[in-house]
C-alpha cells in the first residue's frame, strides 16, 4: 500500500539547513493501522505532509499503491492524493458554506466517487443523522472533527494520513473519535498512518514507529 524508502527532508533556517528527515523508510500493507510517535519537531508532520504529496522530499522514493510519487509535478500529486490518500488535520477545516451532510460528501464529489448510501451510512456513524442539516458553526468541536473524519472517509481512500486528530479534544472524545476513525476505516479496507503523542493512543493502533532525529526506530 505505502513504501518510503531512504526518505530526506530539510529546510532552510537562519544558522543554515536544518535536517528534519534523515534517510526515513518503512512500509504498510493494506488496511494497516501504524501510529507514529516522537517528540515535538522530530519531523512527524513533515513526514505526513510528503507521503500526502502537500510537499517534496530532498531525496528517496514515496510509492502509492505501487505508483512512484516523488518526481510527480503538483497536478500529478495532487491527483494521486485525490485518488488515493485521505489526510485529517488537528484543523477541522470544514467549509462552513455547507451543512453537515454537503461537507461529507465534499471530498467524494471532487474524487469522482460520491456514493450517496455510504455518506449517510457515515453520517449514522458518526452519530450526527439529525445534525446533517446544520452547518459546521452549530456543533461543537468533537462533532466537527468527527464530520471531518466522514469527509475523509466518503471518498473511500486507500489511505487516511491523521495528523494529531483528536489533539484538541479531551479523553473521552478522543476516545470516541479514535474508535470511529479505525472502525470506519477498518469498513472500508482502509489504511490509517496516524502521528500522536499520546502512547495510550498509539497502543490502540496495530504498529507503532518512533520517529527521533529524523530517523525511525521500531
Amino acid at each position: 500500500m505505502l513504501q518510503v524508502e531512504n526518505l530526506t527532508k530539510s529546510y532552510a533556517t537562519a544558522d543554515g539547513r536544518t535536517q528534519v528527515l534523515d534517510g526515513v523508510s518503512f512500509g504498510m500493507e493494506r488496511g494497516e493501522t501504524l501510529a507514529l510517535t516522537g517528540e515535538s519537531g522530530s519531523g512527524k508532520s513533515t513526514l505526513l505532509h510528503l507521503i500526502g504529496g502537500l510537499d517534496r522530499p530532498d531525496s528517496g522514493q514515496i510509492s502509492l499503491n505501487e505508483k512512484k510519487m516523488t518526481g510527480l509535478d503538483d497536478r500529478g500529486r495532487s491527483a494521486l492524493r485525490r485518488g488515493t490518500v485521505g489526510i485529517i488535520f488537528q484543523q477541522f477545516n470544514l467549509i462552513p458554506s455547507l451543512t453537515v451532510a454537503a461537507n461529507i460528501a465534499f471530498h467524494a464529489r471532487l474524487a469522482g466517487r460520491h456514493d450517496p448510501d455510504w455518506v449517510e451510512r457515515l453520517t449514522d456513524r458518526i452519530g450526527l443523522t439529525d445534525q446533517r442539516d446544520k452547518y459546521p458553526e452549530a456543533l461543537s468541536g468533537g462533532q466537527q472533527q468527527r464530520v471531518a473524519i466522514a469527509r475523509t472517509l466518503a471518498a473511500r481512500p486507500k489511505l487516511v494520513l491523521a495528523d494529531e486528530p483528536t489533539g484538541n479534544l479531551d479523553e473521552d472524545n478522543a476516545e470516541i473519535i479514535l474508535m470511529l476513525l479505525l472502525e470506519t476505516a477498518r469498513e472500508a479496507g482502509t489504511s490509517v498512518l496516524m502521528v500522536t503523542h499520546s502512547l495510550n493512543l498509539a497502543a490502540r493502533l496495530g504498529r507503532r514507529l518512533h520517529l527521533s532525529h529524523g530517523r525511525i526506530s521500531a
